[in-house]
């Protein structure tokens, strides 16, 4: 049987969940646009967020800002309880 808690956490994590998939989809046209896209990978509950970069943004040179200044940043503001968003390979 599930504990009451692991039920509230896995509801919470779908919210999460829901909420960046939300962002994502507000970015996405702007990668599409140079080229690439994104997909999420995991929402861990510990607050960390893997996504994976596809495309020309896979191998662009500024990579690091698009991550830190767009991705990151719209994650956060949509789900302010993502501690790190981290791009997985």
């Amino acid at each position: 049987m599930m504990s009451a808690t692991s039920t509230v956490e896995k509801r919470q994590l779908a919210g999460v969940r829901e909420r960046v998939l939300q962002a994502l989809a507000e970015i996405r046209p702007f990668l599409q646009a140079d080229g690439g896209d994104i997909s999420l990978e995991e929402v861990g509950s510990d607050g960390t967020v893997r996504v994976k970069l596809h495309g020309a943004c896979s191998t662009c040179t500024m990579v690091a800002m698009t991550m830190k200044a767009g991705v990151e940043e719209a994650i956060k503001r949509a789900a302010p309880e993502v501690v790190k968003v981290e791009a997985v390979v």
